[in-house]
């Protein structure tokens, strides 16, 4: 395959074309070392160690690294990977590398986030962020069993009071404006217009 084009990302960081089409991303000295050259052919050999044994070795320990400082979901690690420039062969060789040892783990993650805002979001606003975030259906369902199981539970009446409060409303003098604003802001956290509605309008 021929190398067509080599673009600097930074001083020391560049992407490598194949054949017009984005390959991977090397350091410099790595170019010299592979012998990658505009116009010139990079050998099978050559390609092999950069994708198969290179590439890999170096995502696992940029994986690693990223997890040192803060928990990842798998889609969230696989689209960190990617920014980098990795190929899908090295991502997945990752991925399944820090999952072995637990390194990630989605249920762990999901029910985590859920105890961490079980007071501050309502349980279709949780659901939304964490789908959001990679996490499967299937996985969210387990996620809430297990930190009922734990003890958890929410009262979202009580969570809309405290947020209205919070927000400074008051009841004996907010007029339909203000009812309206409020509702609009309790709706965006993902609680229900029936429970928005209890709150604001009880008396209907």
């Amino acid at each position: 395959m021929k190398v067509t084009r080599v673009e600097e990302v930074t001083k020391s960081r560049s992407r490598v074309f194949l054949d017009e089409e984005f390959a991977f991303v090397l350091y410099k000295g790595e170019l010299r070392l592979y012998h990658i050259i505009p116009g010139e052919e990079l050998s099978p050999g050559d390609y092999a160690a950069i994708t198969q044994q290179l590439l890999p070795r170096r995502a696992k320990l940029r994986a690693m690294n990223l997890l040192k400082n803060r928990e990842y979901t798998t889609k969230q690690l696989s689209e960190k990977l990617k920014e980098g420039g990795y190929p899908e062969n090295a991502i997945e060789e990752a991925l399944s590398y820090v999952a072995q040892f637990h390194y990630t783990d989605d249920l762990r993650y999901a029910v985590n986030f859920i105890a961490c805002h079980e007071s501050s979001r309502s349980r279709r606003r949780i659901e939304q962020d964490l789908l959001n975030r990679g996490i499967s259906g299937e996985t969210l369902e387990q996620a809430w069993q297990e930190w009922s199981s734990q003890g958890g539970e929410q009262d979202e009446a009580a969570m809309i009071q405290a947020l209205l409060e919070k927000r400074g409303y008051n009841p004996e003098t907010a007029d339909i404006r203000e009812k309206q604003r409020q509702g609009a802001f309790l709706m965006r956290r993902g609680f229900s217009g029936e429970q928005v509605r209890r709150a604001l309008f009880p008396d209907h």
